[in-house]
């Protein structure tokens, strides 16, 4: 899974910043990277370096091997609650996205467990 950080004009982030993001993505999303090709995280600063309040954007585009990109987003005050917050909901869109594959292929949502 390759993770790809992207920011507009009005953020700046270290290398070792960066490279944070890259390895909270990897950690965190860890158990769908089999399925995943590519994870582009998208950062914003809606106000222009003012402070006004949940005003950082980050947007998470995960990209399923031969299906459609899911999509998750969260704002906050700064890059690193917006990053955590945009990760935990693509964690749910994952969970979601391939559990409902799974199931559709006839397996157990128990792990493949068998319900008595």
């Amino acid at each position: 899974m390759q993770v790809i950080v992207n920011t507009d004009k009005n953020i700046t982030l270290t290398e070792e910043a960066t490279a944070e993001i890259v390895s909270e993505i990897e950690s965190k999303l860890s158990h769908f990277s089999s399925h995943l090709t590519r994870v582009e995280v998208h950062l914003s600063d809606g106000s222009a370096g003012r402070s006004t309040g949940d005003d950082i954007q980050c947007q998470l585009e995960a990209r399923p091997e031969g299906k459609n990109p899911e999509f998750a987003s969260d704002n906050a005050s700064s890059v690193e609650s917006a990053v955590n917050g945009a990760i935990r909901k693509m964690q749910h869109v994952l969970e979601t996205t391939f559990g409902r594959a799974d199931h559709r292929k006839g397996s157990s949502s128990m792990g493949g467990v068998e319900p008595l």
